[in-house]
């Protein structure tokens, strides 16, 4: 919230621990935003603002974040949007972890657009913001950006799909994300290029939000729609099992060939149970521990992290096709995540 007038410096140190308590404060009210929460000590004071704190990869970051904030000597606050899309929860965190003096500011923004004109507020308080896993539009309104290359990720998976359907004609179901967001929209974009088609070779699209429930009713929808669907590309493996469920209760499940992207404990041993053919594996872990070094580094020297940091992508399966790199869910799962 702006202010008009000029605060003296007690009434300032007021302010900023006011402004923790209102974040904390939004999780029992109305208000958007999840609790926010503290780890650590020292000089230094990182925040991370995740799009939630249900979302098993969020909570991975989070377990990095405070790793790393410990081996570093630094002190972790953390808080998440109410749910994936809560621009105003993210903004109102940012606003906050500023007033309470945090150098740097670790962020997965959930409306890539509409968080630009906190980070530049931000920013131009001296306060370094480094996004995870998810670009903001444009990419440069962060000072650097650690993220799994989402392209890449979707190219592995439409790879794997093409190698796998030797020949078939495919008939693509593609549940996604949601509009606009970043992360979504490149995963299917990248799909479609390793899979080399086009939009116009989907048959059904239906938007999921990530989440499994929504997963199962967008595949139901599908099925409707186009009966004949045999490859189904999903945002996320909660999406995969959610379409997965629906495939099975249509007698669907073991001629249809489903391919994601996340790498999560679940969706990994969902890949060793044959529920999904294919998934790739990206490392939210590694995201925030390298997040927190860098706004440490920051803090001691002045040095700013910049550009962008790809934090790597594995495809994994079970079921290898010539021509695509893979590892099987031995290694998966002793690298996934949740």
């Amino acid at each position: 919230m702006s202010r008009t007038t000029r605060l003296s410096s007690s009434l300032l140190r007021v302010a900023a621990v006011t402004g923790v308590a209102a974040l904390t404060l939004t999780a029992c009210g109305s208000g958007s935003g999840s609790d926010s929460s503290s780890s650590g000590s020292g000089d230094v004071k990182v925040g991370l603002i995740t799009k939630t704190d249900t979302n098993p990869f969020f909570v991975k970051m989070k377990e990095g974040a405070e790793k790393a904030a410990k081996e570093n000597g630094a002190e972790l606050v953390t808080a998440a949007g109410k749910f994936d899309g809560d621009n105003a929860g993210q903004v109102t965190a940012i606003e906050n972890m500023v007033a309470s003096g945090v150098k740097g500011i670790l962020i997965t923004p959930s409306d890539s657009k509409a968080i630009v004109p906190a980070i530049e507020k931000a920013k131009a308080k001296g306060v370094l913001v480094i996004a995870l896993d998810t670009p903001t539009e444009p990419e440069s309104a962060v000072d650097a950006l650690f993220a799994t290359d989402n392209v890449k990720a979707g190219e592995l998976i439409g790879e794997y799909a093409k190698a796998a359907m030797k020949g078939k004609k495919a008939k693509i179901a593609a549940l996604d994300l949601a509009p606009g967001v970043s992360v979504g929209v490149q995963r299917h974009e990248g799909f479609l290029k390793g899979f080399g088609a086009t939009d116009k070779d989907v048959a059904c699209a239906q938007d999921t939000g990530g989440d499994q429930a929504k997963g199962q009713t967008a595949m139901e929808n599908c099925l409707q729609k186009e009966p004949d669907i045999n490859v189904v590309y999903t945002i996320n493996e909660p999406a995969a099992l959610g379409a997965y469920t629906a495939l099975k209760a249509k007698g669907r499940e073991k001629d249809v060939l489903i391919v994601s992207v996340d790498g999560g404990c679940t969706g990994t041993q969902a890949v060793k149970d044959g529920k999904i053919a294919a998934t790739s594996q990206q490392y939210p872990l590694k995201m925030a521990a390298e997040g927190v070094k860098a706004v440490v580094t920051y803090a001691k020297d002045g040095k700013k992290a910049s550009g962008y940091t790809d934090t790597g992508v594995t495809l994994i399966t079970d079921k290898a096709q010539d021509g695509v790199t893979s590892k099987d869910t031995a290694y998966g799962l002793e690298n996934c995540w949740g």
